[in-house]
């Protein structure tokens, strides 16, 4: 099986302005003849999502008249934006909305669904990508839509603007995206609106960023985040929030979105493996999301010099929001626009500088989440996720069901290049049911092909073991591929274990199962509205790699030696108080400098 929204790197898609004229040559097609007699754009099948959907279409034909001035599309335009403003557009209060702070406001508002008190929740968000999508619209209207219609939509989008920031809470769903959006949506409302009015609503837009996205950043691997659905970051929508950056960059050139986008970006670059495959977040862990992203990690990618378009997409909406028959849906139309219009590169290399959180050399990368355990291994194609034991999930020695990886003090970290080798020194404190204290020191090194873990810790009582990863997905091709097992080597005798009980908190990697199905199937709520980060924490045991202590280690240590990917026999030795030699390399763990930071050399054979 594969893995369903994890595809094509999205920098592989064609980025010329040929091929985005293709893209909106395809999309007035699909328009002109879906155009209803009253003027309506929606997919037939849309039933939730969609408020801003005719509305986006139609601002997809507005930019294309723009560019190619089609005799067929200010008709069309002018029809079904007439549309939206007439049957899309609601002001009187839906039936068990719960966020609002304003009673009969009058305020416009779009629906999430248009059954009334039907999914309610979802009205703040619809109002904010319809917000964007009458922005949009304004922004391509000369020429095109009469002052008469122009100034009605002016209206309602002010309307918007006033319905998510007086007339409810801001940001009811504790959505990131959503709320950096309705910044956006904001700070070019204000572009269209006269100075005396305009300057008030940026004025607004620029404090509730501050005051109310940015005052709550999530600290996570060292970076301040915003928060998204309760958590720090979500595979699907933290690059969103990237694109929302950018264009709010874009458009008022304040330095704070240019910030904050760097620092998403460089942490979205060190958790992101190689080939693009990623997961975990509080409300989509493994979904990944495709054209609403490709702004955000191209224009920051730039940025901060690295390929951050090798995030893996979900190809079916490459460019555009569309339903299963592939028929577009409009949707977060105004992305596709934003993109177009921004002609910044795609910046395709690596980054060169080191990175606490990563450890990334060709195909082999190691992403460390904030306690500096492995989050992610990469090596040959291959997806090795955290094992679980006895409800400890993470990379480490093993003993009696208790995993030696979580941090009893100040965690070091050393980085180091030779010989074109790459490596990261990670040392650790750790404590065990003994309350003992010991440090566990974990060498990562790669020569871009194949990875070397060596661990080490003080001696144990009884027979230890390293938990050494959950194989569970592979590249094939555009698609990520379900697997149970890698390329695997270890100096001591190595397993590949699975669960013997059964149950939802057990996790079978030979199962076709995605890690996010399991997590939902253990979270509190439903997918759409449960954690699966959260559900995935009870998992009690998984499939993973078991490598027993390699043997001729010094006496006083238990060391376990890895290597992932390809290469014969694994026999490294050991000598001193801690030098590994192995076919590709010598490395030396040395005693503490000045700072208290263990030495490392490190040498090609």
């Amino acid at each position: 099986m594969h893995l369903l929204h994890q595809r094509r790197p999205l920098h592989d898609l064609p980025d010329t302005q040929e091929a985005y004229d293709t893209v909106l040559a395809d999309v007035v097609e699909q328009a002109l003849a879906r155009l209803t007699p009253e003027g309506n754009l929606e997919h037939p099948d849309c039933v939730d999502d969609i408020g801003d959907t005719s509305l986006g279409i139609t601002s997809l034909l507005a930019f294309a008249w723009q560019r190619g001035k089609d005799p067929r599309l200010p008709e069309a335009v002018r029809r079904s934006l007439a549309f939206h403003l007439r049957e899309r557009v609601y002001t009187e209060d839906n039936p068990g909305y719960p966020n609002l702070r304003i009673r009969n406001s009058g305020f416009p508002y779009a629906r999430y669904v248009l059954v009334p008190g039907a999914h309610p929740i979802g009205d703040w968000p619809s109002t904010v990508w319809a917000l964007l999508q009458a922005v949009n619209i304004l922004g391509t209207a000369d020429g095109l839509v009469d002052d008469e219609q122009c100034a009605e939509l002016l209206e309602v989008a002010w309307g918007y603007w006033r319905w998510l920031t007086e007339a409810t809470f801001f940001n009811p769903q504790e959505a990131g995206n959503q709320a950096i959006g309705c910044v956006v949506g904001g700070l070019m409302l204000a572009g269209h609106l006269p100075d005396a009015e305009g300057e008030p609503v940026r004025a607004l837009a620029l404090r509730l960023y501050a005051d109310e996205i940015r005052a709550h950043r999530v600290a996570d691997r060292g970076a301040l985040l915003p928060p998204e659905h309760g958590g720090a970051y979500d595979n699907n929508y933290g690059p969103i929030s990237l694109s929302f950056l950018a264009q709010a960059h874009r458009v008022s050139g304040e330095e704070v979105f240019a910030e904050d986008g760097d620092a998403l970006a460089r942490y979205i670059d060190a958790r992101l493996a190689g080939g693009g495959f990623d997961n975990g977040g509080p409300r989509y862990s493994e979904q990944h999301s495709a054209f609403e992203s490709v702004l955000g990690l191209r224009y920051f990618g730039a940025r901060i010099g690295s390929d951050l378009g090798r995030y893996r997409g979900d190809s079916r909406w490459a460019r555009y929001a569309a339903k299963p028959d592939g028929g577009v849906d409009g949707h977060f139309a105004w992305m596709l626009v934003w993109q177009i219009q921004d002609t910044t590169p795609w910046h395709r290399d690596p980054s060169t500088a080191p990175a606490r959180h990563q450890l990334r050399a060709g195909s082999v990368s190691v992403a460390f989440d904030h306690r500096m355990t492995p989050s992610l291994i990469e090596a040959a194609g291959t997806y090795y996720l955290p094992a679980a034991v006895n409800r400890q999930h993470g990379f480490g020695p093993a003993l009696d069901g208790f995993l030696y990886c979580r941090p009893m003090g100040e965690v070091r970290v050393r980085d180091m290049t030779a010989d074109g080798l790459t490596a990261k020194l990670v040392s650790k404190p750790v404590v065990g049911r003994d309350q003992v204290l010991r440090h566990v020191s974990s060498l990562y090194v790669t020569d871009g092909t194949r990875l070397w873990v060596t661990v080490a810790v003080e001696r144990l009582d009884g027979t230890p073991y390293l938990l050494a990863g959950l194989p569970y997905a592979a590249d094939d091709g555009e698609r990520v591929r379900r697997v149970a097992e890698g390329e695997v080597a270890s100096a001591g005798a190595l397993r590949l274990t699975h669960p013997t009980p059964q149950g939802v908190d057990h996790f079978d990697a030979r199962a076709e199962l995605t890690q996010e199905q399991a997590a939902f199937a253990l979270a509190a709520d439903p997918r759409g509205f449960g954690n699966p980060d959260e559900g995935w924490r009870h998992l009690v045991t998984s499939t993973a790699y078991e490598a027993e202590p390699a043997p001729g280690a010094p006496e006083h240590l238990h060391v376990f030696a890895v290597r992932y990917g390809p290469g014969g026999d694994f026999t490294p030795s050991f000598e001193g108080d801690l030098t590994v030699h192995t076919e590709a390399f010598t490395a030396a763990i040395g005693a503490e400098d000045a700072h208290g930071d263990p030495e490392l050399a490190l040498a090609a054979c």
